[in-house]
């Protein structure tokens, strides 16, 4: 038997189930204490009203989900944990075939800290694992694979499913610099002819991969996807400063075949936490398929990298990121999984740039549901704009 008012959670009477409108609300003034970040709790709430009317969100592109008791099947449902889940298309890859599936990213799952304990979150991720790998699918299909980011290190979702993949970053400084030359500053109006290219070019190099007994995973860097992050973005910053920032990112040349771009999300972080505000490189593209790489840093090859055409070219697009960032107080620029151009790249604004490999948030998870073994699949483009 479970505490006075409160079930075991081995309950016959606890379900997953849908949200009803009144009980999201509910979980998100719960959860605004912990997630509000420099923002009013009003605000909170209305900036979660506004992400759910998005391009990717709406229209059952985002869930909300809750654990409720309800001994009674037509009696009232106490909440005892919640979550959501976004949609999102990724591509499968193996031998040379490329797949277009849906996934979905679990995100936002909180339990009030009076629940807490009593084994309700791993119960309800449990069950999430199972929903996942067919929710919002007809014809009995089925999803590959599901996401989530931990931000309560590895083992918690591993248990329910979720296998830690790499997740780890580089930083530079924030610093107010001129804008080089050959950089272009890069608006709304520019971000979904380049996310359509950029899917091309996913799809091309996925395609030419043959590694043997190996499956290639990626969630498809589209305009929605990288529409959302800037939404985010713009409605925080109209809150604090009463404007919304016009640069969504950078551009190094202007020959179609040999440039490289970047684009990015500013994070004002949560007055609870010692991390700073971080302007973030959602996706960086280079166009030039020779130059693609999918492997991670290391400090060795990039320092064969050094002063090549593609490390100047990253780094006069983080530099004007550097700019940005102290534009709107933020403390440094931060890219996830970088590459060695990359890494080589950060190096030569920032001598003491290294690669910092995550272990407590922001944990890129994935969970597998098609054949073999997660120890199989490469998840490649782990960048922030997969972040949900």
């Amino acid at each position: 038997m479970g505490s006075i008012g409160l079930p075991d959670k081995d309950s016959a009477d606890i379900y997953l189930v849908v949200a009803t409108r009144d009980e999201l609300l509910t979980q998100q003034q719960a959860n605004s204490d912990e997630w509000r970040g420099v923002l009013p709790a009003e605000a909170y709430v209305r900036r979660e009203t506004y992400l759910y009317s998005q391009e990717l969100t709406r229209d059952g592109g985002m869930t909300p989900w809750v654990l409720v008791h309800q001994p009674d099947p037509k009696g009232p449902r106490q909440i005892l944990c919640g979550c959501e889940s976004i949609r999102k298309r990724a591509l499968v890859a193996r031998d040379g075939q490329i797949e277009d599936v849906i996934s979905h990213g679990v995100c936002s799952v909180f339990c009030s800290p009076d629940k807490r304990g009593r084994g309700y979150a791993g119960r309800m991720m449990k069950e999430m694992a199972q929903r996942m790998e067919h929710w919002q699918l007809d014809n009995g299909k089925s999803s590959p694979f599901s996401i989530l980011y931990s931000d309560i290190g590895k083992d918690f979702y591993a248990l329910r499913g979720w296998q830690a993949f790499p997740s780890a970053h580089v930083s530079v400084p924030a610093l107010a610099t001129t804008t080089p030359a050959d950089v272009r500053l890069l608006k709304n109006e520019d971000i979904a002819e380049l996310c359509a290219l950029d899917e091309k070019l996913v799809r091309q190099k996925l395609y030419k991969l043959k590694t043997s007994n190996r499956t290639t995973v990626a969630i498809v860097p589209d305009h929605a996807t990288i529409a959302w992050h800037h939404a985010r973005d713009d409605f925080v910053a109209n809150e604090l400063y009463g404007k919304t920032p016009s640069v969504k990112g950078i551009m190094v040349g202007d020959r179609p075949g040999s440039r490289i771009w970047m684009y990015f999300t500013r994070v004002w972080t949560y007055l609870q936490e010692d991390c700073p505000n971080t302007l973030h490189i959602l996706r960086l593209v280079i166009e030039d398929e020779s130059l693609l790489d999918f492997s991670p840093a290391s400090s060795a090859d990039a320092d064969k990298l050094e002063g090549t055409d593609v490390v100047r070219a990253i780094a006069a697009c983080l530099q004007v990121a550097q700019s940005e960032a102290a534009l709107w107080d933020m403390k440094d620029v931060t890219i996830w999984n970088p590459t060695s151009a990359t890494l080589a790249a950060a190096r030569s604004l920032d001598p003491k740039a290294a690669v910092v490999e995550r272990e407590h948030e922001s944990i890129a998870s994935l969970n597998w549901y098609g054949s073999g073994s997660v120890t199989d699949i490469d998840w490649v483009c782990n960048e922030k704009y997969g972040w949900c």
